[in-house]
């Protein structure tokens, strides 16, 4: 299915709500909270925006970079989640959600064909199961561009933009609220990265006995907290690089071989539900031998992550005042 034409996208683009406060480019220690969760929610929307209309054509590259933007704007509503705690919270979080759904069945069926064209030679078969495979990637995105293009899309834009800059968050007036405000980037950081970090590792302990659904739960987990560490960016100081770097290259390695695994998981439900696919089509997502191995790879990764210093707040870039 072709794309909307040039016109009609410019009438159905969204776009986020007009801003009041012009915020800094950069992260800092002293930071206040409030203003550090706009900064970095601010950039994942933009990202989310900025890879709209590639979705709509049905760009695979496109969607993926959406979906990693919308999954960074959503670990950053929960980071700042004592601080943003209102009543509009649930109806925010509903409808990403609702977005990430529309965008997960194209996305899963996108990682799913291009492992069976990894896998595969040109044998009729094979031909012949990719067929049916791209008949339900375009019925997938048919039906993901008419969400991209719906009128509940624009709003969740918009208010979701509106709700960063000036939700009833950013205005309470209990004590509470506004030392939660107030409270800097560096000290919310430092415990709530130590807080994910000691229950990821927890969970991780038991990983080799683990069903596929407890599996995907810790793969949230670890990209809960790996995203967090790279919205941070701008905090770690410039001459101790090497700690977070170590952390994150851990986290990144097990994070993929979960991946994988889950890929596996989600190419044999999609295959068994092709029709007239072929009764090999869910078994090539079915290898033991590589379940063994990327088990092993993330096992391998969690416990070098174990054995790491955890972040300290020595590790950040000199402070400054809180903004308030």
């Amino acid at each position: 299915m072709s794309g909307p034409t040039t016109s009609s996208r410019s009438t159905t683009r969204a776009k986020p709500a007009t801003r009041r406060n012009t915020l800094p480019g950069r992260l800092s220690p002293g930071m206040a909270c409030d203003t550090a969760f706009r900064i970095i929610a601010r950039r994942h929307l933009d990202a989310v925006i900025a890879q709209h209309d590639g979705t709509c054509r049905g760009d695979p590259e496109a969607l993926h970079q959406i979906r990693i933007a919308l999954t960074h704007l959503r670990t950053a509503i929960r980071f700042f989640s004592p601080i943003v705690d209102d009543a509009l919270r649930p109806h925010v979080w509903a409808e990403l959600k609702w977005l990430n759904g529309q965008l997960g069945m194209v996305r899963d069926l996108d990682v799913a064909i291009e492992r069976v064209v990894a896998e595969s030679g040109d044998e009729l078969a094979v031909v012949a199961e990719l067929q049916h495979w791209d008949e339900k990637r375009a019925e997938s995105h048919r039906l993901l561009a008419r969400a991209l293009q719906s009128a509940r899309y624009r709003r969740l834009v918009e208010q979701t933009s509106t709700w960063i800059e000036s939700g009833p968050w950013s205005t309470r007036r209990s004590k509470e609220a506004i030392r939660l405000r107030r409270r800097t980037l560096a000290e919310h950081a430092m415990e709530r990265l130590t807080e994910w970090e000691t229950r990821l590792l927890k969970k991780a302990r038991k990983l080799r006995n683990l069903d596929v659904e407890k599996r995907h739960k810790l793969r949230l987990l670890n990209k809960r907290l790996t995203y967090s560490i790279e919205s941070l960016q701008d905090l770690f100081a410039a001459e101790t690089p090497t700690k977070h770097k170590s952390i994150l290259k851990q986290l990144r390695k097990a994070q993929r071989a979960l991946g994988q695994l889950n890929d596996d998981a989600r190419g044999q439900a999609l295959a068994a539900s092709l029709n007239g696919a072929g009764l090999g089509a869910a078994g090539r997502f079915r290898n033991r031998k590589r379940e063994k191995k990327l088990l092993r790879t993330a096992s391998v990764a969690y416990r070098k992550l174990d054995k790491a210093k955890p972040l300290r707040s020595s590790d950040l870039a000199p402070g400054s005042e809180p903004e308030v």
